[in-house]
């Protein structure tokens, strides 16, 4: 019940402003070259579990901070991603606006922190907050289906919300951060039944680290591109046939330290990618 209401207040928002969009068309950042339209969505969620474990130091920024650990996937991203195994990124110049996103920023907060104290890259070489930086990168190549920034996070939370992860897990028999181990098999065959579309899972030492659901552009459920990667991969980043999802302690914030943890950046990151 909590869940609808949070999809219908998200639509709701998601209403108010549509009716004023006008068409904008996908433009390459100044000095590149014009970058074709995307081919589909990915919506990747990261497990805070496996991420906040590293946390060493605090800021109010950082999710992994809060005194109750997240229980649950949080957003990473909406990416517009090419069928080809590449992505587009920066496509126009345009500068984040907090206040367009006020709406949305409880909701923000909770299912979409970030979940390091670094301040992360936008394009351009500037720097800023965590959705700075995914809707500079990633919002703006996300045309003809987005047309601006509100409409960009609207659209990641209703994505959210309408396919939810965990409930898709619990009605397979998999209960997160209980510290059981599952078969990749059994977390990929559970996603695919219930979401109707292939799972990409990206592990760090054995445990989920990102799960990225993906969609049409009328943000439909379709199969993610199946990328196994080899060789080159350390043995840190490989999914083993039996994965987790682990539960975290957090470092409550008491005070602020001014020692910087790496920012990672979207897909480079090297790691191992699972779909079926």
């Amino acid at each position: 019940m909590a869940t609808t209401r949070k999809v219908a207040c998200v639509l709701v928002v998601w209403a108010l402003v549509a009716a004023g969009l006008g068409p904008v068309s996908a433009r390459a950042p100044l000095g590149r070259k014009p970058q074709r339209e995307f081919d589909y969505f990915a919506l990747s969620l990261q497990w805070p579990g496996t991420i906040c474990a590293s946390t060493r130091h605090c800021c109010a920024s950082n999710g992994c901070c809060r005194s109750e650990p997240l229980q649950w996937f949080t957003i990473h991203g909406l990416w517009p991603d090419y069928d080809d195994g590449t992505w587009p990124a920066c496509c126009r110049r345009t500068q984040f606006e907090m206040d367009k996103i006020l709406p949305l920023k409880d909701m923000l907060d909770k299912y979409w922190p970030s979940l390091y104290c670094s301040s992360s890259s936008t394009c351009f070489s500037g720097k800023g907050p965590f959705w700075a930086h995914e809707w500079e990168k990633h919002g703006t190549c996300s045309a003809p289906v987005v047309q601006d920034e509100l409409q960009y996070f609207t659209i990641g939370l209703d994505l959210y919300f309408k396919y939810n992860v965990t409930e898709m897990l619990s009605s397979g028999g998999i209960q997160i951060s209980n510290g059981k181990e599952y078969t990749l098999s059994e977390v990929i065959d559970t996603i695919k039944h219930a979401f109707g579309g292939s799972p990409q899972i990206v592990c760090k030492r054995g445990s989920v680290e990102e799960l990225r659901l993906c969609f049409d552009k009328e943000l439909k459920p379709r199969d993610c591109l199946t990328t196994l990667t080899n060789g080159s991969v350390s043995r840190t980043k490989h999914c083993p046939q039996y994965i987790e999802l682990p539960k975290y302690d957090p470092l409550v914030l008491a005070n602020s330290t001014g020692e910087i943890m790496t920012q990672l950046d979207d897909f480079e990151v090297s790691a191992a990618i699972y779909t079926a």
